[in-house]
């Protein structure tokens, strides 16, 4: 007893079948490709928005720096001026004592 030929039906029924199989496969996979991408976006947006705040933070430090830099100078002046001042009073008092 042989086993009964497939019919053109049945053969049809099974290559959409398979068909099938890949095209949900394929779908399935494009989901999770625009899935990611959704979250690399995501991610690229928070990035660039904590980019964006760093470098007004960044700006604001600079400034910052600046003017501790200016009045770094100014106190250094003044202590050389000071220390100017007290060594006239030491010189001052040992060519009179």
């Amino acid at each position: 007893m042989s086993l009964p030929q497939p019919s053109a039906i049945e053969h049809a029924l099974a290559r959409l079948s398979a068909a099938l199989g890949l095209l949900e496969a394929t779908a399935s996979r494009k989901l999770e490709a625009d899935r990611s991408k959704a979250t690399l976006e995501t991610e690229l947006a928070l990035m660039q928005d904590d980019r964006a705040r760093l470098a007004v933070e960044l700006d604001a430090a600079l400034a910052r720096s600046s003017r501790l830099d200016g009045v770094t100078d100014d106190l250094a002046r003044r202590i050389d001026d000071a220390i100017g001042s007290v060594r006239a009073v030491i010189d001052a008092q040992a060519r009179a004592g």
